[in-house]
């Protein structure tokens, strides 16, 4: 993979720099001996990247809706594994602002992706 496609590119970026916040952040869990959070949120968090990623060639403005939709609920998942309030764990203020941020792109790309359909009305039917 060339670094000049994830530069060049916002909507790759952006989730790439958040997946590599959080492997950092889940070496810290893992050497706390955090083992299960680790797992889970290094899969959620890793994961959100790749289907923007796989969204980049889509099949159909549906199939990118329906893919970015999915890097959205791995940020909602690694949004829960991110236990802001556990005690004795790392502070995670760094990886919470900048999933805020991919979450508010995330939205936008969706919402905006919707409105320029002239079907979008029915894109909900079909996407879930």
């Amino acid at each position: 993979m060339k670094k000049e496609l994830f530069d060049s590119n916002p909507i790759l970026k952006l989730p790439f720099d958040f997946s590599l916040m959080i492997i950092q952040y889940c070496e810290q869990l893992e050497a706390d001996r955090k083992y299960i959070i680790a797992r889970q949120l290094y899969r959620s968090g890793t994961s959100i990247g790749a289907n923007a990623m796989e969204a980049q060639n889509a099949e159909s403005k549906a199939n990118f809706i329906h893919k970015m939709k999915i890097a959205a609920k791995e940020a909602e998942e690694a949004q829960y594994w991110l236990c802001q309030y556990a005690n004795n764990y790392p502070d995670c203020t760094l990886p919470q602002a900048k999933l805020e941020e991919v979450n508010k792109v995330l939205g936008k790309i969706i919402s905006t992706s919707k409105k320029k359909s002239p079907f979008s009305y029915l894109l909900s039917f079909f996407i879930f």
